[in-house]
């Protein structure tokens, strides 16, 4: 027989030290937060630019900011862009920085 799983009415368990922390945070504020933990930097971006978790793990977190805050159209570009990461439809483009070196060199 499998132990009953009953919550302690008279005995609410003690909040962790993550839950005191974002306790007075919003889950928009809380999204934002994990949004630029794990944005690429631009130090980052030539080292992580092929990273497909990491790239999916952004779009999905900007993703979740744009839910939270009431703007589902603007979501959804961005879970198609993370989805497309993880299914290996799209790749990195070019830096942006170097532009396109076969114009130059002509």
């Amino acid at each position: 027989m499998a132990p009953q799983l009953t919550p302690a009415l008279n005995n609410p368990s003690p909040k962790s030290p993550l839950q005191e922390k974002v306790a007075g945070l919003s889950e928009a504020e809380l999204a934002q937060a994990l949004l630029e933990r794990l944005s690429l930097s631009d130090g980052d971006w030539h080292r992580q630019k092929s990273n497909r978790p990491a790239r999916a793990q952004e779009q999905a977190a900007a993703a979740l900011v744009y839910l939270l805050k009431g703007h589902p159209a603007e979501a959804l570009p961005r879970l198609e862009q993370a989805v497309a990461w993880l299914n290996r439809s799209i790749s990195a483009p070019p830096c942006p920085d170097h532009g396109d070196r076969k114009s130059a060199q002509n």
